[in-house]
């Protein structure tokens, strides 16, 4: 009959219900994971908040914008490595007087020097090596809407301060340039800086192009450590992109001045109900650590899973 609706065989029947079983079960896991993930946060957000005052963490404490990233990195000329990084903002009732307060972890050298997040993880494929992370945590104020100083603790209670500058200037509907600036103060360091400006070109709704510069300077060491990526991307919809990029580095004054140079192909999409979200990195690079060492290339791969809670 035309237009009269049919019934799954039985065999269909069983997989449709796989299916949504399957599918239950992984909301179920995804969902007992951020929930443990966030308690233990929030657990660790009421212990720093109670250290400040005797305000309840019920009283307007929150835990928001939360995310938890394991990453596996290879490349040819050296071991494979993990690492573990999350972040969260954290609103404390008794630090409200305080703009916002910051927690995660991550590499100690880019807590402490502010590089952009894109350096510090182009930094890790590049060099492949265990990232030497720790634990931070601290508070911050804003002074104007471009300014904000920043007071942190990081692994072993090592304390660092920090003063920093961002301004963005739209020069038209479709160029940015982005000015990033951070003075820090560490008991190693001494006083640094690392200096970072972007430029970004949008060809259509769909396809950028992005330039992004960062250089970091200490007392201590003199030297300008630097790098330099520039890459073309492409939205696919429903926060789906796909990167091309050109990368280097080096230190200023060094017996090689570009260290490592390459070019890697990146997608980023949501994995499972934007909760999940999934990068994958294939990259090939031509490393020279020394004048004496001939630059031969060799090929990286890398993978990123982050679950937001």
């Amino acid at each position: 009959m035309a237009g009269a609706a049919t019934l799954p065989s039985e065999s269909e029947s069983s997989v449709v219900d796989a299916g949504a079983e399957g599918s239950t079960t992984t909301d179920a896991i995804l969902e007992s994971t951020s929930r443990t993930v966030r308690s233990t946060v929030e657990w660790l957000a009421r212990g720093i908040d109670g250290t400040f005052g005797d305000k309840p963490f019920s009283e307007g404490g929150k835990v928001s914008d939360g995310r938890i990233g394991l990453s596996l990195l290879t490349r040819e000329d050296r071991s494979a490595s993990t690492n573990v990084r999350f972040n969260a903002r954290l609103r404390l009732p008794n630090l409200e007087r305080y703009h916002y307060l910051f927690i995660g972890n991550d590499d100690r050298r880019a807590i402490v020097t502010d590089q952009p997040g894109e350096i510090s993880q182009q930094e890790l494929i590049r060099q492949n090596t265990r990232a030497d992370d720790s634990f931070f945590a601290g508070v911050g104020v804003w002074l104007e809407e471009s300014i904000d100083l920043r007071l942190g603790f990081r692994g072993g209670l090592k304390p660092y301060a920090q003063a920093r500058y961002r301004r963005p200037w739209q020069l038209g509907p479709s160029d940015l340039i982005e000015v990033r600036e951070t003075i820090f103060l560490t008991v190693a360091d001494r006083f640094g800086s690392t200096t970072a400006l972007s430029y970004e070109h949008g060809f259509s709704s769909d396809v950028a192009l992005r330039w992004l510069n960062a250089a970091t300077v200490t007392q201590k060491s003199r030297k300008v450590n630097w790098a330099s990526t520039l890459g073309l991307y492409q939205s696919f919809g429903n926060e789906r992109v796909l990167g091309l990029e050109a990368l280097m580095n080096g230190v200023g004054g060094a017996e090689v001045p570009v260290a490592d140079y390459g070019v890697q192909v990146k997608w980023d999409q949501p994995v499972y109900k934007r909760a999940l979200y999934g990068e994958v990195v294939v990259g090939h690079f031509w490393p020279r650590p020394t004048q004496a060492s001939p630059r031969e290339g060799v090929w990286a791969l890398g993978g990123v899973i982050t679950l937001r809670f």
